[in-house]
């Protein structure tokens, strides 16, 4: 048996859970990951208020990550993204910021973010944001309700359609 990933150094990758039809396993998605356009209606609430509804959304794949929904910057009303300090950086992507999520009354601290100069590949993302769906009312893609990646710096969105194991949660930083 091969220690786990932290005891000697080794590194045992997940089983991955066999798709069925019309799903797709995250172990199936590239590494760097890959942007794609969207058409499903994706509708977000905060505060007891839609905050989003679109069919132009962007999501992007990676290995072991459920997708991340990138949204228009201009789906959103006036004042519900409110830029706040700080960055962070994404080996892929580039530079992010971010945005305090603000509606009815709640504020969703650094919620949201953003790469305004987004690296070749990536181009695309530099008028849209992304959401943690845990910070949300909810987030919902043609209908469904997604749920959300574990851990605190994801923001992927799970629907019956992906299949893991997920990255993000306990003891899955070395995958």
């Amino acid at each position: 048996m091969t220690p786990a990933h932290g005891s000697s150094g080794f590194f045992r990758r997940p089983q991955p859970t066999k798709p069925k039809a019309g799903q797709e396993s995250v172990w199936d998605y590239p590494r760097p990951p890959r942007v794609e356009p969207r058409s499903e209606r994706v509708i977000v609430r905060l505060g007891g208020q839609i905050i989003a509804d679109t069919t132009d959304a962007l999501r992007v794949l990676e290995t072991s990550h459920p997708p991340v929904y990138y949204l228009p910057l201009d789906a959103f009303p006036a004042g519900v993204l409110v830029p706040v300090q700080g960055t962070s950086f994404c080996e892929f992507k580039g530079e992010a910021h971010y945005f305090d999520v603000a509606a009815g009354g709640v504020i969703a601290p650094r919620a949201g973010w953003t790469y305004p100069e987004p690296t070749r590949g990536f181009e695309a993302l530099c008028t849209r944001v992304a959401l943690y769906p845990g910070h949300m009312d909810s987030c919902e893609i043609n209908g469904e309700q997604v749920t959300f990646q574990e851990g605190d710096f994801y923001g992927g969105w799970i629907t019956r359609q992906i299949v893991g194991p997920f990255k993000g949660g306990p003891g899955t930083a070395g995958w």
